[in-house]
């Protein structure tokens, strides 16, 4: 018999949004005529806009034929959605990157992800708490986490609290740590880092040569000023941090996935032979082994977002999830309860009223409204209290959600 990865066995038995999911449809089958709104799980519901399916249908055409049919393509992504985002995210706010520093992949979810094949052993990692659940277990999955204590705590993992009276933002830690991820606009509180904030972690991140992570999925949701869009806004940050970015929430790729991974030559890590080493030379030697390239059509596509067209039409879909998350806030402010989020991001973060914990929160919202969100508690131990809604739903849907609350 097999030896199996081990490291499995410390993570919870399933992902949050399973047992989310799992609950909800235990609750459907108990109450068939419940009309259930769903404004949890961070999908989008607006179709894709119509220059990006222009832009599909014109690239199914040219597999069709033999002149222009593609087949494998570089790993690292065709050149013209590279130079696009170049051109489009990166040169107007001052950044300057090489082609070769930018990877097309399938999702910032698995990139944030694979990115742990990188990682040697010993690495002191930093994760803040309340997060998305994926930057911890993708590293226990890959035995990044240390010794399992009898806590449930693990001996590498570093949690940086994220509390209401610091407006949940990560505070640096006053020792080294390794690697820093980060998250701004932030999943799940929906608070976004102010320069001032984010140039800390890159003067922390220098001082002790240490490597931040920054998912950067929700930039685009960002309405205020003061608030970068790329951690490559502040100096340096181009020799200590990588940075993903994601067309899913932005565009609507939730079904048809394609993300950017940004990963400068400069940034480098130690290795245990002696000397130094390149990121970008690691990741683009993974990327060749272990990934075979976004598809052709979905990388036309996700270059459609970029011609003014497109871009008009992802700013109307960010807009409308926009007006829904100012809705639920508006709901629960008026509702008396405290709230953050929804201004710079799609996601409302709340404090559960009368004492009640995340999950009892969640089964009183879906026994007596029939409204799913997402318990706190999910995203970390610092999540326990607060619960998790967002603004992806339908206007309708939404609209339905607020009135049965206030009813």
């Amino acid at each position: 018999m097999v030896w199996a990865n081990g490291n499995f066995q410390k993570l919870p038995e399933n992902y949050l949004f399973t047992d989310i999911a799992r609950k909800v449809a235990e609750y459907q089958a108990a109450h068939p005529d419940a009309d259930i709104i769903r404004l949890g799980i961070g999908d989008v519901t607006r179709p894709l806009p119509g220059s990006v399916i222009a832009a599909l249908h014109s690239a199914v055409d040219e597999m069709g034929e033999a002149a222009t049919f593609r087949g494998y393509g570089p790993e690292q992504g065709y050149t013209f959605l590279r130079q696009a985002v170049l051109e489009n995210e990166y040169k107007p706010r001052g950044v300057t990157l090489e082609l070769d520093e930018i990877f097309i992949s399938d999702g910032a979810k698995s990139d944030t992800g694979n990115f742990t094949d990188l990682f040697g052993s010993g690495n002191i990692i930093a994760i803040p708490d309340p997060v998305y659940p994926v930057y911890l277990d993708s590293n226990i999955m890959s035995g990044h986490g240390g010794k399992q204590e009898i806590t449930g705590e693990f001996s590498r993992i570093r949690f940086l609290p994220c509390l209401e009276e610091n407006n949940f933002q990560p505070e640096t830690p006053r020792r080294r740590v390794d690697i820093i991820y980060l998250c701004s606009p932030n999943n799940p509180t929906g608070t976004a880092m102010t320069f001032d904030q984010l140039r800390a972690w890159i003067e922390y991140a220098l001082r002790y040569e240490s490597l931040i992570l920054f998912d950067a999925a929700y930039e685009r949701y960002i309405t205020q000023d003061g608030i970068p869009h790329s951690i490559y806004e502040i100096e340096g940050a181009e020799r200590c941090a990588v940075e993903f970015r994601s067309y899913s929430k932005t565009a609507g790729f939730t079904g048809t996935r394609c993300s950017v991974t940004v990963v400068p030559k400069s940034v480098t890590a130690r290795i245990r032979e002696g000397g130094t080493v390149s990121l970008n030379k690691m990741w683009l030697r993974r990327q060749c082994t272990k990934f075979n390239e976004t598809p052709y059509i979905v990388q036309r596509a996700a270059e459609a977002v970029y011609s003014p067209e497109g871009s008009r039409e992802v700013d109307e879909n960010i807009r409308y999830y926009l007006r829904n998350a100012a809705a639920i806030r508006s709901c629960f402010e008026t509702m008396g309860c405290r709230v953050f989020g929804g201004v710079n991001s799609p996601y409302i973060w709340l404090k559960t009223p009368e004492g009640m914990g995340s999950w009892e929160y969640f089964d009183y919202l879906l026994q007596k409204y029939n409204i799913v969100g997402t318990p706190g508690a999910g995203f970390g131990a610092c999540g326990e209290g607060y619960f998790r809604l967002t603004g992806f739903g339908t206007a309708e849907s939404t609209e339905k959600a607020v009135a049965r609350l206030l009813a």
